[in-house]
């Protein structure tokens, strides 16, 4: 059973794995990460371990029976009881649940664990499957988004309740 886990030093070569392995997916309805983001990795990868030890942001990565990495969830832009939430998952486990599922858990912990009320999460219009994601969890469209430069919306959900 897959655990989702608070982010930390071990999970940075299943992290650097995962994105590799999924870059081109991931770039057919995201901003492609670039270049750099996988030559620079492991400085950038400290400084999210240092931005969530200030409490700016909370990463988790879902974790499979064997190591892997299934999917990256994050909470960041943490600031007065509100936080953008960003995730992906692997291909090989998108159209499941898993995005849907996990998003779920992260809402939950996101107000007992980081005592946050609001989340908002942005999608391009052309990223139906994230739209479903975050409408399943309760988000409610909130106005217009360019996530990656693209057109999209902001969703909204008040965790607090759940």
């Amino acid at each position: 059973m897959p655990e989702l886990e608070r982010l930390n030093a071990g999970h940075a070569p299943a992290v650097l794995a995962f994105e590799s392995a999924n870059r081109a997916y991931f770039a057919a309805s995201i901003s492609d990460r670039g270049d750099d983001f996988f030559e620079q990795f492991a400085d950038r990868y400290d400084e999210s371990l240092a931005e969530q030890d200030a409490g700016v942001c909370a990463y988790y990565v879902l974790v499979a029976e064997d190591g892997s990495v299934l999917g990256r969830f994050n909470l960041y832009n943490i600031e007065a009881h509100r936080a953008d939430l960003g995730y992906r998952v692997a291909q090989h486990v998108a159209g499941r649940g898993v995005a849907t599922a996990t998003v779920r858990e992260l809402c939950r912990l996101a107000a007992a664990q980081h005592g946050l009320r609001t989340l908002r999460a942005a999608t391009s219009h052309p990223n139906v499957a994230s739209q479903k994601v975050l409408t399943n969890n309760g988000f409610v469209p909130v106005g217009p988004a360019e996530p990656g430069g693209q057109p999209g919306t902001w969703y909204e959900c008040d965790v607090s309740a759940t």
